[in-house]
């Protein structure tokens, strides 16, 4: 297994797991949207993602990371907005090596931490709650749409 930051050059082995990660969540099989959405966010530097590969190469995974600043602590945050494994590879740790490899990102960066936010139904939230992270129990998330 590794783990490695991707860059514009991993964005042929990218895109089939962004749209996969696009489609668990409803939306339309579009490989040409999960292209221009990825090489903007490359080109852009505003975001960080890393991908988990197989021994043998096969990128099986990624997370994506966007900052964003707490006004009340005066310090940035990363959140982690994407986390995708093939199905067939989950369970094998991919998933728990990507979570590790984004605290270390943010240490290395000095930011205070990583927000997450899930489906109530994810089976993810075991793994999380495993490696540490916590439910918030005292702010309520909206969300507001054009």
């Amino acid at each position: 297994m590794k783990i490695l930051q991707a860059n514009v050059k991993h964005l042929d082995q990218l895109i089939p797991l962004f749209n996969g990660y696009r489609m668990f969540y409803k939306q339309p099989d579009d490989p040409e949207k999960a292209k221009v959405f990825l090489k903007d966010r490359f080109e852009q530097n505003d975001s960080v993602i890393f991908m988990a590969f197989t021994s043998t190469g096969k990128a099986v995974g990624f997370t994506q990371l966007y900052p964003t600043f707490s006004s009340v602590s005066a310090q940035k945050r990363h959140i982690l907005n994407d986390l995708f494994i093939l199905k067939e590879h989950r369970g094998n740790g991919f998933g728990e090596a990507l979570l590790t490899r984004a605290k270390q990102f943010v240490r290395d960066e000095n930011s205070k931490g990583l927000t997450l936010e899930t489906e109530t139904n994810n089976p993810a939230q075991y793994l999380y709650e495993r490696l540490g992270w916590k439910k918030d129990e005292h702010l309520f998330h909206y969300s507001w749409e054009v």
